[in-house]
């Protein structure tokens, strides 16, 4: 056998080392591609509402509705929220006036139940993003 003096023989290392790559970047990009994003977390102040009527969204409100600054958490956000007396998946659908930056408000049906919860302080965390609020600035 002759060593890969020859064109041919430095051509087929060539491609053997082509392909080579490629299959390495292919591994890698497909490893890439299970790997998820980690989801960004916050601590918010957490207060709790029981007014009924209409949301910013335009529905009812109803359990799992949450009210916040849309700067912060757009209308249509799921969040996960955790803390001393809440754990669950909600999502925002209002905006109230008296919420800025971080702060959310919680509908619950009763308002005794509303009153109990007070304010505390909770994890929330934005399972998927809503629609960015436009600002005339």
């Amino acid at each position: 056998m002759e060593a890969c003096s020859t064109g041919e023989g430095r051509e087929r290392v060539f491609l053997a080392v082509v392909v080579l790559v490629l299959l390495v970047g292919a591994l890698l990009s497909a490893e890439g591609v299970h790997r998820r994003a980690p989801t960004p977390s916050m601590t918010m102040v957490a207060t709790a509402y029981c007014l009924r009527g209409r949301t910013a969204a335009g529905n009812e409100v109803h359990r799992g509705t949450v009210a916040a600054d849309p700067r912060v958490l757009p209308l249509g956000s799921r969040i996960l929220i955790r803390g001393r007396h809440i754990r669950g998946t909600y999502v925002v659908e209002d905006k109230g006036t008296a919420l800025k930056g971080r702060r959310i408000d919680v509908y619950m049906p009763g308002c005794d139940q509303a009153k109990r919860f007070g304010r505390q302080r909770v994890t929330v965390t934005i399972e998927r993003s809503g629609f960015p609020v436009r600002t005339t600035r």
